[in-house]
């Protein structure tokens, strides 16, 4: 951690202490959830002391996370008889993607949202989420193979070795590029200045295309635009609604390029120290959040097309198959890279979802 970090943790940790009071999760998640018959009993609730988690967002108010979390919560207190309660952090209230990630790591959060644009800094095979083209255009077949025990038992020894577990793989919807011109083809992306997260592999696909990548905060991208210190940006349908990036962007490119791709994630350590129910309690509201949260994107993203077309100018643009097909050519180059990033575990990582998303698409083709 550098000390700019050390201290915007510091600083952190001190407003959650003050914020959470005595409820320190660590310490009640060992005493709690005393059982009757030894594990996977019912839990006796005279006997289990109340405990809080702490969810960090890495979006706003309203956003998908938000409601996924808002949801989980729910689930989570109506399981547990309210012995736990879910205390929810949207984003900005702790400080950045990696700042939330290093303060899950010391065991400051419980649980957080940490997606691959920011995350593969750490754990170069989440990389492959912000890989151009691998996933299908069929969600159904995203949903089957992205929640599947498969795909995330691929990477759980790359977030174990960063103190982390993964708990879910969650899809908030297709991505798309915003600008004041139209991104039909490679070259249109030629000295174009792209704001990306800071993961190789996003600045390496689109540097692919001919575009000067350009990380930024994702709080300072409206100011960005604003100021034409960068040219356009690239986000899920409902991010660019809810925080206004169409007012300062004249085109949408919908190219069904890629899916932004969050994942739900714990402290390894406190997950070990969790008891038998508070372990089932958890991986049951994950499990009912799956089907749940899916539907929720794709209403929000809708919902959200139409606020932006009924509210502004901004010319929407859906690419066709032939123009999809130059942009998937110039992407191919980037799998290479990811693969010598991530060596021989990325590989398998990489081989094992694009074969299991051709074999579901073969499944789901009446879909």
């Amino acid at each position: 951690m550098t000390p700019s970090h050390f201290w915007s943790a510091s600083l952190i940790l001190a407003c959650l202490l003050a914020l959470g009071g005595c409820s320190d999760s660590q310490d009640g998640s060992q005493k709690a959830g005393t059982t009757e018959g030894g594990e996977g009993g019912d839990p006796v609730s005279a006997n289990i002391e109340p405990v809080t988690w702490r969810f960090a967002l890495e979006e706003i108010e309203g956003s998908v996370q938000d409601v996924y979390a808002q949801e989980f919560k729910r689930q989570i207190e109506d399981l547990s008889d309210e012995h736990i309660t879910i205390e929810i952090y949207p984003y900005g209230s702790l400080g950045t993607s990696p700042q939330l990630t290093e303060l899950l790591q010391d065991g400051s959060i419980d649980l957080a949202f940490a997606s691959p644009g920011h995350l593969a800094s750490v754990i170069p095979e989440v990389g492959i989420f912000s890989l151009h083209f691998v996933l299908s255009d069929n969600n159904n077949v995203n949903k089957s193979v992205l929640s599947s025990r498969r795909v995330q038992d691929l990477f759980a020894k790359p977030y174990a070795d960063q103190n982390l577990k993964l708990l879910a793989i969650v899809p908030e919807g297709w991505m798309a590029w915003t600008g004041n011109k139209p991104l039909r083809a490679p070259q249109d992306f030629i000295g174009f200045r792209m704001r990306t997260m800071v993961s190789p592999i996003a600045t390496e696909s689109y540097r692919a295309y001919g575009a000067t990548p350009s990380p930024m905060p994702y709080s300072e991208v409206y100011n960005g635009l604003q100021l034409r210190q960068i040219d356009g940006q690239v986000n899920p349908i409902f991010a660019i609604e809810e925080m206004d990036f169409y007012e300062v962007q004249e085109v949408m490119t919908l190219a069904n390029h890629a899916q932004f791709v969050s994942t739900l994630v714990t402290n390894r350590q406190w997950y070990q120290t969790l008891t038998a129910p508070q372990r089932q309690w958890l991986d049951k509201a994950r499990d009912n959040l799956t089907d749940f949260i899916y539907a929720k994107q794709a209403e929000f993203n809708s919902e959200r097309l139409d606020t932006i077309t009924e509210n502004s100018d901004m010319q929407i643009i859906r690419l066709t198959r032939e123009e999809r097909e130059a942009f998937l050519e110039a992407s191919l180059g980037v799998r290479d890279f990811y693969v010598k990033r991530t060596g021989p575990r990325g590989q398998q990582i990489l081989t094992t979802i694009t074969t299991m998303i051709d074999a579901a698409e073969a499944q789901h083709s009446g879909d």
